[in-house]
């Protein structure tokens, strides 16, 4: 119990700076639950479950295509992990998934996940379907509606998640840098 205090503390702070000592990558076997979820892929529109990803390697990303730094940055590294895996990227997929589903149409996801890389899948839902699932894995996030005089305000943590072959967490990243995403990947791909 304490370990998952721990972890849960970790990922709260994550998204509130870098501090020297925070470690960016820690495994999570077996304290964190495996990949689950009933999303909309944008990519196709086509109702996705987590079991349409098993023997793929999986990160996990919350995000939003009005960002306008930390998500872009964050897709645009990982398409250069991407690159670099060569064909080992096939085993891959990136879900990004939004936590701004009212102006993140189908549409507009796809067309922003398709400028990175096409191993990376952007997926949609609900608000309710969303807050599901970053309840599972302790994802904070907030979106606060346009309203007379200021546009709309979104924050969400940066916690990366990564998940084996058979849809267990294995590790989570607090660094969105391509020498920290490489790593999870490379891992879980060497089994």
């Amino acid at each position: 119990m304490r370990h998952l205090i721990a972890f849960a503390l970790l990922v709260v702070l994550a998204g509130c700076g870098r501090g020297e000592t925070q470690p960016s990558l820690t495994g999570i076997g077996g304290v964190m639950p495996s990949l689950s979820f009933h999303l909309t892929r944008a990519n196709d529109g086509a109702i996705v479950a987590a079991d349409n990803y098993r023997g793929k390697i999986v990160a996990l990303y919350f995000g939003y295509t009005h960002c306008p730094d930390e998500c872009p940055t964050t897709l645009a590294n990982f398409a250069s992990v991407l690159r670099d895996l060569g064909p080992q990227a096939n085993n891959v997929r990136v879900l990004f998934v939004t936590v701004d589903p009212a102006r993140d149409t189908a549409p507009t996801l796809k067309a922003y996940v398709n400028t990175f890389a096409p191993q990376i899948d952007g997926l949609r839902g609900s608000d309710d379907e969303i807050a599901q699932l970053a309840r599972r894995y302790r994802v904070l996030y907030r979106v606060a509606p346009a309203s007379e005089g200021h546009n709309t305000d979104v924050m969400h943590s940066d916690s990366i998640f990564f998940f084996d072959r058979e849809g267990h967490a294995r590790f989570v990243s607090t660094s969105s840098d391509a020498v920290a995403l490489r790593k999870p990947f490379v891992a879980l791909l060497r089994g």
